[in-house]
């Protein structure tokens, strides 16, 4: 009987899944965690873990080097080394202790890991740095996050970082992560110092970008998190928007948002990364040399075909053409733009702005000032004076089509920006009144931003149009302007008020020949008027 019983004691022990020797393992596992919990982490605690750290890392390299084909000789170092890296991240608690881990060429030694052969040390050690340089912690300590910060610079973590990249296989989870993990840090360290964007990009980055961008496969947090990083680097740094154009990248950043011509973005991570892709375009745009590689990448068409499929692409397309038209510099590209019949696809947007779920999160406010805007840079670059004079003549006849239902429609928004404008003068007056003598009063400069914002910039730029129809179109839309001022209660003097601030606004520096230039234009406009 008793015998009976013992052997259903150990039957019962062994479907509960562990053995006598199993549970003394566990409960000396748990005596380690309790006792590496136990560490405290004062300056004495780190340097303790920061030297069995180096010490690791100096017996395993030694013991690699010594039985290079022989991995039973140094696995279980590696195993200890593995631990070592995870023991560090008790340090990322006090970074108020970091310069500690400068002074002792830790940073070195853990740079140096991330061509460890073992893969898997060097995606721990990305992990670690990640959390190292997590700017939540860093913002706790900034004398500890400045030397961290200046010590992994010094000692090329960027271009180390990217050769790690080149290396890992995406298609195991640990190493797709150590991928994310390392974008993570460069934003990390791009968000606490800015001016290394440069730096970031020349170190590789930029090209290793350009390449996950390129790759088709399916969409992935990896490849948003890329284009999100992209989008970073050619804000902050003219030299990256023009490294990036030289590298013959913008064909294909056009390709990759190609594909959203047709398809809309499965999901919202999905529209995040199109809507970063549109921006990176954007930010390349502000370069001239980037200007024609748009044009001769056929950017224009491929941005008029996506307004014309009416797919969430949309609203970045017609973003991207404000950026390629404004200014002089975008002459050529506001050319091309009419002669490839892109205002038969602007005007229908300009008569009825999208419903709500048709403009993919875009207000209408920002909509109509993106479609304002394309308008306004097409009658001040399809001039005469750019060889342009039939296009120009294409462009004013639009405004006489079906009764000059396009004169009403301009005057219905100047009308609703008027009153915006209004709006948000009162709002402007309270809170000077209530600034007024205290530290955060507001300075012209500010205000007239807060103006901008406020429907001012839309409102000028509707108002210059009016003045250029009124001056270089039939005279039966001069009188169409006139009637429906009358009609409404306003008045003229308004329309040349608004179009001679914006004027003067333009800056008035001397040495700005082309400022100076638009700057006479816009007030013989309003002189004529």
């Amino acid at each position: 009987m008793l015998e009976e019983e013992a052997k259903q004691a150990k039957l019962a022990q062994q479907q509960n899944g562990i053995t006598n020797e199993q549970r003394a393992k566990i409960n000396e596992l748990v005596e380690q965690g309790a006792e590496r919990d136990s560490i405290t982490l004062d300056e004495a605690g780190v340097k303790k873990i920061l030297l069995s750290f180096e010490k690791k890392t100096t017996k395993n390299q030694e013991l690699r080097i010594k039985f290079p084909d022989q991995p039973e000789k140094f696995m279980e170092s590696e195993m200890e080394l593995h631990d070592a890296v995870q023991e560090m991240h008790h340090v990322a608690t006090v970074p108020s202790l970091y310069p500690i881990l400068v002074e002792l060429n830790c940073v070195s030694s853990m740079l140096g890991l991330l061509s460890h052969e073992n893969t898997d040390i060097a995606v721990g050690t990305v992990d670690l740095l990640q959390e190292l340089t997590d700017v939540d912690t860093m913002t706790e300590s900034e004398r500890g996050a400045n030397s961290l910060i200046q010590s992994l610079l010094e000692n090329q973590v960027c271009s180390l970082l990217v050769s790690n990249l080149e290396r890992l296989d995406e298609s195991v989870k640990e190493e797709s992560d150590g991928v994310h993990n390392t974008l993570s840090i460069v934003e990390n360290i791009v968000e606490f110092k800015p001016e290394v964007c440069k730096d970031v990009a020349s170190a590789g980055f930029l090209n290793w970008l350009i390449k996950k961008l390129k790759v088709k496969v399916p969409f992935d947090d990896n490849k948003l998190y890329a284009s999100e990083i992209l989008s970073i680097l050619l804000q902050n740094d003219p030299e990256n928007r023009i490294m990036f154009g030289e590298q013959d990248a913008i064909d294909s950043l056009l390709q990759q948002l190609a594909y959203y011509k047709r398809h809309d973005p499965n999901q919202a991570e999905e529209i995040e990364l199109m809507e970063n892709l549109f921006d990176c375009l954007c930010s390349l745009l502000l370069e001239n040399e980037n200007r024609d590689r748009f044009l001769r990448g056929e950017g224009l068409q491929l941005m008029n075909l996506m307004l014309r499929e009416k797919k969430k692409s949309r609203s970045g397309a017609l973003k991207v053409l404000s950026h390629a038209l404004t200014g002089s510099e975008g002459a050529d590209n506001c050319i091309k733009f009419v002669d490839i019949l892109g205002l038969r696809t602007l005007f229908p947007l300009f008569m009825k702005t999208p419903k709500r779920s048709k403009r993919a999160g875009v207000s209408a406010e920002e909509h109509e000032e993106h479609t304002i805007s394309i308008m306004a840079s097409v009658f001040k670059n399809v001039t005469a004076g750019n060889n342009a004079g039939k296009q120009r003549d294409r462009i004013l006849a639009k405004f006489t089509e079906n009764d000059h239902e396009k004169v009403d429609r301009l005057m219905e928004i100047h009308d609703k920006y008027l009153t915006k404008v209004q709006e948000a003068d009162a709002e402007i007056e309270d809170e000077v009144k209530t600034l007024q003598g205290t530290e955060a009063e507001l300075s012209d400069e500010e205000i007239y931003l807060k103006r901008l914002d406020g429907g001012l910039f839309t409102l000028q730029l509707v108002d210059y149009i009016i003045l250029e129809i009124c001056s270089c179109g039939a005279s039966t839309v001069k009188q169409r302007v006139l009637q429906i001022l009358n009609l409404h209660g306003g008045s003229m003097k308004t329309v040349r008020n608004i179009v001679r601030e914006y004027a003067g606004n333009l800056g008035d520096e001397e040495e700005d020949h082309e400022k100076k230039s638009e700057q006479e234009y816009l007030l013989n406009l309003v002189d004529k008027f």
